[in-house]
């Protein structure tokens, strides 16, 4: 299955956070463009944080509790 983008950050470690709160879960996920994101570009440059296509629901509904 594809990836698809869960969420973007603008710094490497909230997307790092992130990305191991979904892995702790069981969901494997993968940040794009995290060196990128390093710069303190802001917007330019954030770091995607992509996972399986089958995933992505659980991921989103992990995350939006993760930030309560």
């Amino acid at each position: 299955m594809p990836l698809v983008m869960v969420r973007e950050y603008s710094s490497r470690i909230d997307g790092d956070v992130a990305r191991l709160a979904l892995e702790a879960e069981g969901i494997p996920a993968v940040l794009f463009d995290a060196g990128v994101a390093s710069l303190g570009l802001g917007p330019i440059a954030s770091a995607r944080l992509m996972v399986d296509e089958s995933d992505i629901d659980r991921a989103k509904a992990i995350l939006d509790g993760a930030d309560d």
